[in-house]
């Protein structure tokens, strides 16, 4: 059995690595069954909030008990890596895209340093098994995070930290060796209600904290495959992949720093194009730009749908 200046020794070294790997937060949460965030979970898929995504019904039991996801584990790590930058579109006019999808796939990025960061701990530590996690299988990342302190859940239903903002990614690691572990972080929202009152598809909650997914318009530009319905014409604001308005209205993020990744600058092309180009954009011009970008996932038919839908 460890002692307890033997677990914050292993939560040092793993904060060490983290952070010099370019992961601006780290938290750690022991590894067990989330009673309450099932009970939410299975609220917000009664409602239909999913949407079209059936997948967010798969897997219940894994999604809410790591345990069961990884055998064996006794810590969830979760990691935070800042995407936040200034620089914008040059042609105010011309259709939006999201600020995570300005560069090449996060997936990718993300994941090969969390492998790197648990070989190191295998090296330094002793010999730890687990799982790198970057959106890739169910897990709960933002209910992990809050766990963790990392931050709180505002009513945008995106994870905030009162001196970072909200614009990070959320990765974790499962693995079975037991580290020390985090607390929780008050909720900042206090009586707010910026990000309920500019989303243009109403799909936040008046009271905010609950998110119709089947509403939003990230979920609409790129989750949903079918036609887009004609009840959201005219509520876009423009964004043909992805949405940002929830984060750009959110006070917190007045603190947001511009990131330190090369991988997330966008192609020397995309914040030149004009609306024009988006209008007559062909798919040479899509793979070209959006080489090894996330938008990639939409297809180049998926953002010609979204951009006519704008028009």
């Amino acid at each position: 059995m460890p002692t307890l200046q033997e677990l914050e020794n292993r939560a040092k070294i793993l904060r060490s690595h983290a952070h010099r790997l370019g992961f601006g937060m780290v938290g750690i949460s022991k590894a067990e069954r989330m009673d309450e965030e099932a009970r939410h979970l299975e609220m917000w898929l009664n409602k239909n909030h999913h949407g079209k995504m059936s997948y967010m019904e798969n897997h219940f039991e894994k999604r809410i008990n790591p345990t069961l996801l990884v055998p064996g584990s006794k810590s969830v790590i979760t990691l935070a890596y800042n995407y936040f930058t200034n620089e914008k579109q040059e042609d105010e006019t011309a259709p939006k895209i999201s600020k995570y999808a300005y560069g090449k796939d996060y997936h990718f990025i993300i994941k090969n340093k969390l492998k790197e960061l648990l070989a190191i701990l295998n090296e330094e530590i002793g010999e730890i098994n687990g799982r790198c996690f970057v959106d890739s299988a169910p897990v709960l990342e933002r209910d992990w995070a809050k766990r963790s302190g990392v931050g709180w859940i505002g009513k945008n239903t995106l994870l905030i930290h009162p001196k970072k903002g909200s614009y990070f990614f959320l990765a974790e690691l499962i693995v079975d060796m037991e580290l020390a572990t985090d607390n929780p972080i008050k909720d900042y929202c206090g009586t707010c209600t910026k990000c309920i009152d500019a989303c243009p598809t109403d799909a936040i909650s008046p009271s905010g904290y609950i998110m119709d997914g089947s509403k939003c318009i990230s979920y609409l530009t790129i989750e949903l495959k079918e036609n887009i319905p004609e009840e959201f014409k005219g509520h876009f604001e423009n964004w043909m992949f992805g949405c940002d308005i929830c984060q750009d209205v959110c006070p917190w993020n007045r603190f947001s720093e511009k990131h330190n990744e090369a991988e997330f600058n966008p192609h020397p092309d995309l914040l030149k194009m004009k609306k024009k180009d988006w209008l007559e954009i062909t798919e040479e011009v899509f793979r070209e730009v959006f080489r090894k970008s996330p938008v990639k996932r939409t297809k180049y038919h998926g953002l010609k749908r979204n951009i006519n839908f704008l028009q």
